[in-house]
C-alpha cells in the first residue's frame, strides 16, 4: 500500500469508470482528483501537482495523446494510460509519448491499483521511499512521519486535523517553494474551487498556533502576493 499523501489524478470522460477507479484507489489510501476532459486535466495538473496521472486517450475535445504531450513539456509526473486502444502500435505510441505504463480496457481495478503503486515506487526510487516514513526539517525542529501521519515540533507531538496535516505535508514536499492558495486548495481539498481559496488562511492560522510558529523563525512563511512556503530546510 502507498502512503496516504500520494495524489492520483484520474482523467476519463466516463463518470462511472472514474467512480470505480476512485473507490479502489481510496481503499488503498490514495487521494484522488478527477477530470472529465483534457483541458480540465491540464489545469488540475498545474494547480494540484498530482503524484501520478491515470489518463484515458479517448477524451472529448483535447485528445489524451495531446494531454500527455503537453504534460511532458512541463512535468515528469508519472502517467498510466488507460484506454480501449489495444494494438501494438497504440501501445508503442503511448510509451513514446512518455507513459510509464499502459492499461487496456476492460481492466481489473485491483491490477490498475497495483500498477499505480509499482509506477510510483519506481518513480520515487528506493531511497525516497525509505525516507518517506519520517523526514525532519530545520535541524530537527520539525519532523513529519507520512506513513503514520504524525508530526513533532521541537521534539513534542502535535495533534493536527487531516486538513492541517495535508497542508503541512504539501508545503514540506518542496521546502522553500512558494505555493499559491489555489494550489494548496487543490492538494488539500482535491479541487480548486475559488470559494475555498481563503479557507487556506484559516488552516494556516491554526497550524501556526499548534506549531508555536513565531517569526522570524517561522515554519510556515507568508509569501506576499502569492501564498505560503515552508521556512525550514530539509535535513540531510
Amino acid at each position: 500500500m502507498t502512503t496516504p499523501s500520494a495524489t492520483v489524478l484520474v482523467v476519463d470522460d466516463e463518470a462511472k469508470l472514474r467512480a470505480l477507479v476512485r473507490d479502489y484507489l481510496e481503499r488503498d489510501g490514495y487521494t484522488v482528483q478527477e477530470a472529465s476532459e483534457g483541458r480540465q486535466a491540464l489545469d488540475l495538473a498545474r494547480a494540484a501537482h498530482p503524484d501520478l496521472v491515470i489518463l484515458d486517450l479517448g477524451l472529448p475535445g483535447l485528445p489524451g495523446e495531446e494531454v500527455a504531450r503537453l504534460l511532458r513539456k512541463t512535468s515528469d509526473v508519472p502517467i498510466v494510460m488507460l484506454t480501449a486502444k489495444a494494438s501494438e502500435n497504440d501501445r508503442v505510441m503511448g510509451l513514446r509519448l512518455g507513459a510509464d505504463d499502459y492499461v487496456v480496457k476492460p481492466f481489473s481495478p485491483r491490477e490498475l491499483v497495483a500498477r499505480v503503486e509499482a509506477v510510483l515506487r519506481r518513480a520515487r526510487g528506493p531511497r525516497a521511499e525509505a525516507e518517506e516514513a519520517a523526514i525532519s526539517y530545520g535541524d530537527g525542529r520539525l519532523r513529519i512521519d507520512a506513513e503514520r501521519r504524525e508530526v513533532q515540533a521541537d521534539g513534542q507531538p502535535v495533534e493536527l486535523t487531516r486538513t492541517e496535516f495535508d497542508l503541512l505535508a504539501a508545503l514540506a514536499s518542496r521546502p522553500g517553494r512558494a505555493w499559491t492558495r489555489m494550489e494548496l486548495v487543490g492538494r488539500v481539498q482535491g479541487h480548486t474551487f475559488e470559494a475555498y481559496e481563503r479557507t487556506i488562511d484559516v488552516h494556516v492560522k491554526n497550524l501556526r498556533r499548534k506549531l508555536s510558529d513565531i517569526p522570524p523563525s517561522a515554519v510556515v512563511v507568508t509569501v506576499p502576493g502569492v501564498g505560503y512556503k515552508l521556512g525550514l530546510d530539509k535535513d540531510a
